[in-house]
C-alpha cells in the first residue's frame, strides 16, 4: 500500500510538474487588467490561439495547447510583439507603448530559445533601420558619384555582419528551433557556372537553375514547427513566383506536384502548402490559371490515398460533394486540352454540325442565350468581327445558343435580325423533345456505338462546357486545342490579330474595360 501511495504520488508529481514546464508566463510592465490574446502564425497568416485575462500586469497561457513556432502577445490597441515557443516554459518581461518597443524592452527570463531569438530579432531591427537610412542617402547621389560608392560599402559591411551572426548562430545552436528558422532565411549560395576549355560559360542558365534546384536546402521541409511562422510563407510564395518559374499553368503545375509529393502526407506543412497553392491559382486573374487549382483539387483533394481517404486530411468530409463537383468536366476544357466535341443542329433543324470537323485556322467557340440581356449586347459585335475581319482569315465562329421551348423561336429570330452569319447550332426544341422520350435514337446506349447522329455530352453542353451563365468564349486552334477563354470581343480581335501576325491590323471593336470584366467573371 505504501509503495502503491508513492508510485501514485510520483505520477501525480509528473503530471505538475510536466504541465508547468510548458507555461508561458509573460509580465508586461504598465498594463492594466484586461484581457489579452495569445497569437500564433500559420504561414503568414495570423489567428487567435488562446485568451486570458491580465492581471497586475501579468498573464499565464498554457504552453501544452500551442503548436511550436512564433506566437504573440496582442495587447489593446492592436500592439503586439513575438517571440519563439518551442515546448519549453517561458517567462518574459517587457513595457512600453508599441510593438517595436515590447521587442526591444524584452527580458527573457526563462526560455533558451528567446535567449537567442529575442536578441537576434533586435539585432535584425537595428541593422535594417542602419542600412536603410544608408539606402536613402546613397539615392540622392548617382551609381558612378564616390558617395554612392562609399555608402554602398557600409551597406554591404552590415549584410556581411549581419550574416556572420546568422552562420555564428547556427553553428552554435544546431538542435534549436530558431537555428532552424534562422538557417530557413539565408540564401543559398550559388557556385560559378561551368566552363568549357576556352573558358566559356556551357550553359547560360545553369546558376538560375542551380538556384531553383536548390532553393530549399536551408529548409527542413520535413520540420512542420516551421510553417509557423511568415518566413516560410514568403519562401514558398516566392518560389511560385515569376522570379523562380515561368507563369504558365503546366510550369506551375509541374513545380507544384514535385515539390508537394515531397512533403510529409500527414503535416501542416502538407497541409500549408497544398492549401495555399490551390488557393493562391484558384483565385488568379490570369487566364489557364484555372488548371492549376483544378489539377490541385484532383491530386490532394478529390483522389483518394493507400487508406481509402482524401490526402486533404484537414478539410471536412461534407465539403467534398462540392469542391469536387464536375471536376472531371472542369479539367477536361482548361486551357491546353481538347474541347470536348459537339454536335448539334443548326437553325433548320435538320442539319447536324459537328465542331471537330471544321477546317479552320481558328474557331471561336461561342455561347449564349437570346434571352441574357449581355449576349444581345455582345453577340452581334461577334458578328460584325466576324464579318468584317475573322472569316477572311480562316476564323470560324461555332455559336451554341439557347432554343429549347419558346427560346428556340427567339433563337432564330435573333440570328436573322443582326445577320449571325457564322455558324449557329443548338439543341433546338425538337431534338431536346426526342432526347426526353427516346434518346437511344441520338446517342450511343453502350460504348463504341456507330450511327448515332451525336453524342450525350453534346445534349449535356452546359455541363460539358460548366456553363452556368452566358455568354462564355473559348478559343480553339487547328486541332481544336483550347487556348483562350472568357474573352471580350476586342480581346479576341487582339488575341487573333497576334496570333496570326496581324498585330498591327486596324482594330473593328473598341476596348470596353466594364465588358472585358464582365466575360472574366464567366471563368
Amino acid at each position: 500500500m505504501h509503495r502503491k501511495y508513492n508510485l501514485l504520488y510520483l505520477f501525480a508529481f509528473l503530471f505538475v510538474f510536466g504541465a508547468s514546464a510548458q507555461k508561458i508566463r509573460i509580465k508586461v510592465i504598465g498594463q492594466k487588467d484586461t484581457t489579452v490574446q495569445l497569437i500564433k502564425y500559420f504561414g503568414k497568416g495570423l489567428y487567435y490561439a488562446d485568451t486570458a485575462k491580465i492581471s497586475r500586469g501579468e498573464v499565464v497561457f498554457d504552453g501544452s495547447k500551442q503548436k511550436p513556432g512564433i506566437l504573440g502577445l496582442l495587447l489593446p490597441g492592436q500592439q503586439y510583439f513575438e517571440f519563439i515557443y518551442n515546448k519549453e516554459e517561458i517567462s518574459l518581461e517587457t513595457s512600453g507603448s508599441n510593438g517595436g518597443e515590447y521587442t526591444k524592452n524584452l527580458v527573457v527570463k526563462k526560455s533558451e530559445e528567446n535567449k537567442l531569438f529575442i536578441p537576434y530579432v533586435n539585432f535584425i531591427t537595428e541593422k535594417k533601420t542602419a542600412a536603410g537610412k544608408l539606402g536613402e542617402e546613397r539615392n540622392k547621389f548617382k551609381s558612378g558619384d564616390a558617395e554612392y560608392k562609399f555608402l554602398t560599402d557600409q551597406i554591404d559591411a552590415i549584410n556581411k555582419e549581419v550574416l556572420t551572426y546568422q552562420k555564428d548562430l547556427i553553428a552554435k545552436n544546431p538542435t534549436t528551433l530558431v537555428s532552424k528558422i534562422v538557417k530557413m532565411s539565408l540564401d543559398i549560395v550559388i557556385p560559378d557556372a561551368p566552363l568549357d576549355a576556352n573558358g566559356k560559360i556551357m550553359d547560360s542558365s545553369f546558376q538560375f537553375n542551380y538556384f531553383r534546384n536548390h532553393y530549399w536546402d536551408n529548409t527542413d521541409l520535413l520540420d512542420e514547427r516551421l510553417v509557423n511562422n511568415p518566413i516560410f510563407h514568403n519562401k514558398l510564395e516566392y518560389f511560385f513566383s515569376k522570379n523562380m518559374m515561368a507563369q504558365h499553368w503546366d510550369t506551375i503545375i509541374y513545380h507544384a506536384f514535385k515539390f508537394c509529393d515531397a512533403l510529409n502526407p500527414k503535416s501542416r506543412t502538407f497541409e500549408y502548402c497544398v492549401g495555399w497553392i490551390a488557393s493562391s491559382f484558384g483565385k488568379s486573374q490570369q487566364m489557364g490559371m484555372d488548371k492549376v487549382y483544378y489539377h490541385m483539387l484532383d491530386r490532394y483533394f478529390c483522389s483518394k490515398n493507400a487508406e481509402g481517404k482524401h490526402p486533404s486530411f484537414w478539410v471536412d468530409d461534407s465539403k467534398y460533394d462540392e469542391l469536387c463537383k464536375d471536376l472531371d468536366k472542369k479539367l477536361a476544357i482548361c486551357l491546353g486540352e481538347k474541347a470536348p466535341n459537339l454536335i448539334l443542329k443548326d437553325p433548320s433543324d435538320e442539319n447536324w454540325v459537328n465542331l471537330h470537323t471544321l477546317k479552320a485556322e481558328y474557331t471561336i467557340l461561342y455561347f449564349w442565350d437570346p434571352e441574357c440581356g449581355h449576349c444581345k449586347t455582345i453577340t452581334p459585335k461577334l458578328a460584325e468581327l466576324y464579318t468584317k475581319k475573322m472569316k477572311a482569315r480562316g476564323v470560324e465562329v461555332y455559336a451554341v445558343g439557347k432554343a429549347i421551348g419558346k427560346d428556340f423561336e427567339a433563337w432564330r429570330k435573333f440570328i436573322k435580325d443582326n445577320n449571325l452569319n457564322f455558324l449557329n447550332v443548338a439543341v433546338t426544341d425538337k431534338l431536346y423533345q426526342v432526347a426526353k422520350e427516346k434518346p437511344e435514337l441520338l446517342v450511343p446506349i453502350y460504348p463504341g456505338e456507330k450511327g448515332k447522329p451525336t453524342t450525350l455530352e453534346s445534349l449535356n453542353y452546359q455541363t460539358t462546357y460548366d456553363i452556368y451563365s452566358t455568354p462564355k468564349v473559348f478559343i480553339l486552334d487547328k486541332d481544336k486545342k483550347i487556348i483562350a477563354k472568357s474573352l471580350s470581343m476586342s480581346q479576341i480581335e487582339d488575341l487573333l490579330d497576334n496570333l496570326q501576325g496581324q498585330k498591327d491590323a486596324p482594330k473593328i471593336m473598341e476596348k470596353d474595360a466594364k465588358e472585358d470584366a464582365q466575360m472574366q467573371k464567366k471563368e
